[in-house]
């Protein structure tokens, strides 16, 4: 009996040891093992600028100038004041630039708030986040494993090479393959594309809401690369419902598909640009969109220089709203 125990007790004093040691092996202890291995957290999209912009506008502007309209399947935030009149001339959609909100003290905010004084609804709305100018705003997804591990298997461990420096030299060139491919998969028209068609989407937006409020005309108003934007809408939609374009300081965006050079004087409606006379950049490229506009036969362009008054913003803000209410409405009277 005596005998039986002492051959048997190693054997099962080693059993106990065994798994004990495997699991040190692999850098665990028995809690460890037995705990619940924790889930990944998914992070939530940050979002745009644009919209954080527009939260801290509802902020500041009256509730009742506040219009949230809808572009497809985004929301957006758009100001809205009717004409102070039994019978209104008109809506003015205004189209902020890259940076700008629907309410910015420049151009946008003062023409909102003084055409309904004269007889026009206004409606101001920003332009969204652009993919031209924030390619790093672009999902990326994160490749598949080739081979995917089965339940309850663990992965095979990885030989280690004979050469460690080759092991990185594999792994950056493998790196480096995945980001041209990344790169490659975007072509540079796609950013462009993308971002019209959420542009357009909203102008189609306000177009629609104007029409809501018997407004006889609709003219629509670009400010900096809003203007680009403006003039791209009316050359590739034709929206019949907008009968007037105005640009002020137009700019072009730095990856633009199209130049305004060409673009503005082609457009089949009525069109002034203006732009301050004192800044030269702006001077020369309006230079060349004249020059375009003598090379086409029949034209709607038209050039307005403004003066620009440094230290004086209400004068120069007085100055360009009477100059775009002459050219929308020229019965009017100062």
């Amino acid at each position: 009996m005596f005998a039986l125990l002492r051959t048997a007790l190693p054997a099962f004093c080693l059993s106990l040891i065994l798994p004990c040691s495997a699991q040190a092996a692999a850098g665990e202890t028995p809690e460890a093992a037995a705990a619940p291995q924790p889930t990944a957290i998914e992070r939530q999209p940050l979002a745009e600028r644009s919209q954080e912009d527009a939260l801290a506008l509802g902020r500041q502007v009256p509730q009742a100038e506040q219009q949230m309209l809808q572009a497809g399947t985004d929301n957006f935030l758009a100001l809205w004041k009717p004409a102070n009149s039994g019978e209104p001339k008109g809506a003015l959609i205004i189209l902020a630039g890259a940076g700008e909100t629907a309410d910015w003290p420049k151009t946008v905010g003062p023409l909102r708030n003084k055409f309904p004084d004269v007889g026009w609804h206004s409606l101001s709305l920003s332009l969204p986040d652009l993919l031209v100018d924030n390619p790093q705003a672009r999902v990326q997804t994160a490749p598949a494993p080739s081979q995917p591990v089965a339940q309850g298997q663990s992965a095979p461990a990885k030989a280690t090479p004979d050469d460690a420096n080759a092991s990185v030299e594999k792994a950056t060139a493998v790196e480096n393959d995945g980001s041209e491919n990344i790169a490659s998969s975007q072509e540079p028209g796609l950013d462009d594309k993308a971002d019209a068609e959420r542009i357009f989407a909203r102008l189609d937006a306000a177009v629609a809401y104007a029409q809501q409020h018997n407004a006889r005309t609709i003219a629509l108003l670009g400010n900096g690369s809003g203007a680009y934007w403006a003039a791209r809408y009316l050359s590739e939609r034709q929206p019949a419902q907008i009968q007037k374009l105005v640009m002020v300081s137009a700019q072009s965006p730095a990856q633009a598909e199209q130049s305004l050079d060409a673009l503005a004087p082609a457009l089949k409606v009525p069109t002034a640009d203006f732009f301050y006379t004192s800044q030269a950049q702006a001077r020369r490229a309006a230079e060349l969109r004249l020059q375009a506009s003598k090379r086409l036969k029949d034209n709607q362009y038209r050039q307005i220089g403004l003066t620009a008054m440094p230290g004086n913003n209400a004068a120069e803000q007085e100055q360009l709203f009477r100059r775009v209410r002459g050219w929308l409405s020229p019965e009017s009277t100062d």
